[in-house]
């Protein structure tokens, strides 16, 4: 790679740590080219990213970023992956390394805390942001419907009981 590829390389990898919400490092030796591919593939179906990387080139780029305390996670055959939503990356990072054991997770960050293993594998466990927004819409639901059942309720019963004195009287 000449000079001019590697500037290139840590700029855009720059901007990308800077866009990030949250980045994943992972151990990636003895994957297979097929195994490789099902994870982008998986990874772009939750709007993330998986890149292999050199490990001096990335340590440059996240100088001047939040993520500038996961240098040290970049050593041996790693690769990063990353999101713009903070649970998508880690997400389908954890579910591709609980299926295949050649991928090991080895920390990451969101913001500027840097994560192990147990706190990627804890952000992996929340739901995710659109999850979330129908929970919260759900719960905003709620209260309307219930509303409209209480207020109707009395009226139902008002018919019901006129309902049953007409059936008597006309008896």
């Amino acid at each position: 790679m000449e000079r001019a590829e590697k500037q290139a390389l840590v700029a855009s990898l720059h901007e990308v740590f800077s866009d990030a919400a949250s980045v994943v490092v992972v151990h990636y030796d003895g994957l297979t080219v097929a195994e490789m591919t099902n994870l982008r593939a998986r990874m772009r179906e939750v709007g993330a990213s998986f890149k292999v990387t050199k490990n001096r080139l990335t340590r440059l780029a996240l100088k001047g970023t939040e993520y500038e305390g996961i240098g040290d996670l970049l050593t041996g055959p790693t690769a990063i992956g990353y999101a713009a939503d903070p649970v998508a990356a880690p997400k389908a990072i954890a579910a591709f390394a609980k299926e295949n054991e050649k991928l090991r997770i080895l920390g990451g960050g969101m913001g500027s805390t840097v994560l192990d293993i147990n706190g990627v594998k804890a952000l992996a466990d929340l739901p995710s942001l659109d999850e979330l927004r129908g929970k919260l819409v759900g719960l905003l639901q709620a209260p309307a419907q219930k509303l409209a059942a209480v207020t109707q309720a009395p009226a139902g019963q008002l018919a019901r009981v006129f309902g049953a004195y007409g059936a008597k009287d006309a008896a």
